[in-house]
Formats: structure tokens, sequence, C-alpha cells
């Protein structure tokens, strides 16, 4: 896999309308800066990622594709409003939570079906905070008989808390995580499965990294986790910045650099709506960090000390 992934929110319209054309040129630019590893959902702008990023894929080659399942797209019971989790397109479809196996085979058919694609390379498990019991026992047999029938070459968890990643790592054979958020610059929460998944051999796919746009800029502004970021969290992040650029490098460099240095961790899956906004990640990306800020950061007890 790519050391810089693309998350296919963004051109499903996330939080405001992507043009069909920007899209398909933002994917364009993922390539020509050799991203290889393309991540999308059906829960992702009720499945216009998923369109729009089969679509521009296809006949490519080489590359490694993720979507997911738990959410099934189902008409909605009333039509012409717009959808209210965060995405900027027509609430035609509902979401519907199924973490059966029946649930999770139709998931993936209906997913290949929008992508236009024969087959997928990974298959996640969605959210299932709330459905931990069946996510186990349903959800993760059916994915497991898949890989073994070859359908998929590889199965996992995507979630924002490393807790329930945690338990699958030990009570399954999953190969891939992606844990949003919960191994930052700003938040190392996630470290204890990151251990257990270099124990076990599985990867980690590092997405969140920006902590939802806190450490998207040089110096710290918008939101963290969604939310206001607090004072003496607003403060951490600019002692960051600081020593960053005490060593000419910007935040954003560090941020995206930072869960790589886990042998754990195998790629930063990095959404984009632009291809300005790629290529501008993939310059960062490609620009070394030095060990001194590291050090730095370790000294000052802005990070835990390796």
């Amino acid at each position: 896999m790519s050391r810089h992934g693309f998350g296919g929110a963004p051109i499903g319209n996330l939080y405001q309308e992507v043009s069909e054309e920007q899209a398909r040129a933002t994917v364009d630019a993922a390539w020509d800066a050799g991203v290889r590893l393309f991540d999308t959902a059906p829960h992702y702008g009720l499945g216009l990622s998923e369109r729009r990023l089969g679509a521009a894929l296809k006949d490519r080659s080489g590359y490694v594709l993720s979507t997911k399942v738990g959410r099934l797209l189902v008409p909605a019971s009333s039509s012409g409003g717009r959808d209210e989790q965060g995405f900027d397109v027509s609430a035609d479809l509902q979401r519907v939570w199924d973490f059966s196996g029946d649930g999770v085979r139709r998931s993936l058919e209906e997913s290949l079906g929008r992508l236009g694609l024969p087959a997928v390379d990974i298959a996640l498990i969605h959210d299932p905070d709330d459905h931990m019991d069946q996510a186990l026992a349903e959800a993760y047999p059916a994915l497991a008989e898949l890989r073994a029938q070859g359908v998929v070459k590889a199965i996992g968890v995507g979630m924002n808390q490393w807790q329930a990643l945690l338990r699958f790592v030990q009570e399954t054979t999953i190969d891939v995580v992606m844990l949003a958020g919960r191994y930052t610059l700003l938040d190392q929460s996630g470290l204890p499965l990151l251990e257990e998944c270099a124990r076990r051999g599985a990867r980690v796919l590092a997405a969140g990294v920006f902590n939802s746009g806190i450490l998207a800029t040089p110096r710290p502004t918008g939101t963290y986790n969604y939310g206001p970021a607090p004072a003496s969290v607003m403060e951490r992040a600019t002692r960051i910045a600081e020593i960053c650029e005490r060593h000419g490098v910007t935040l954003p460099q560090a941020a995206m650099a930072f869960p790589l240095r886990h042998p754990a961790v195998a790629s930063v899956v990095l959404g984009a709506r632009s291809p300005e906004e790629i290529t501008a990640n993939a310059a960062l990306l490609s620009r070394p960090v030095p060990e001194a800020v590291w050090d730095e950061l370790m000294s000052e007890e802005l990070l835990p000390k390796e």
C-alpha cells in the first residue's frame, strides 16, 4: 500500500458540493501523485463517493481499493430533502444499520454495482460501535468467508475509537484496521492498539490525522474532533507548531509524518476535495521531518518518549 492513501468522503460531497469534474480531477491528481490506496464507503454521500471513485479508477490497475460494510442504502420514506449526516446530497436514500451476514454480502454486492468494478481489495466493517456483538458474531464471519473464497483479499474494521478495534484484533484474524483520530500529534490514545497490531501482523491505516482540522494549517485553527478546540488543546497544538517551525517544518507536515513512524502503520489516509489539496499533501509527505523535531517534542513532553 502507498504511504499516502486517498480518503473518498470529500468527493461524496462531505459538508459541501463537489462537482463531477472536480471530483474526477481530484482522483486523477492523486493517481499522478503516486497514490495507489483508495478508500470509500456507502455512507459517503449515500453512494456518491463510490460511484465517482469507481468511474475514475475504471481501466486502471495496480491500486488497492477499500470500501465498507455495515450501512445498507435503501429508498427513503420521503423524498426531496437533504442528507442530515454531513453530506450535501439529496436524501433519496437512507442508511440502515445491518451487520448481519446477509447484510454484509448485500452491502458488498451493492457497492460493487456502484463502483462498476469487479472486486475490491479490502472490506472494512464500518463504525460498529453500538453493534459490537453482531459485528463480531455475524459480520466478521461473513467477511472471513468472502476472504477465504477470494472475493476480497483483506478484511478489517474502521472506527473512530481504538478500544473496540483492539477487541477485533485480539478476537479475530482481521488483516487491517482503519483508526481515525486516535494516533495523532495531539492524541496517542490508540497506541495500545498499534502495539497489538504490530505483534499480530495487522496493518493500520491512519485516518483523521489532522483531528478534524486543528492540525491542517501551519498555525492551529479549526475544530478539534469535530467540535471547538479546548484552550488547553489549542495551546498544545501551538507549542508543537512553534517547535516545527524552528526546524523548517510545518504543522500539517509533521501531522502526516507522525503516524508513519510506528511500524504497524502502513498508510496515512487523507481526504481531499481538490487537485490542489492532493498536490499540497503529496509534497509535504515527500519531505522528511528531521529527527530533531521528534526529539524536541518528546523532551518537551508533547509526545511520549519512544
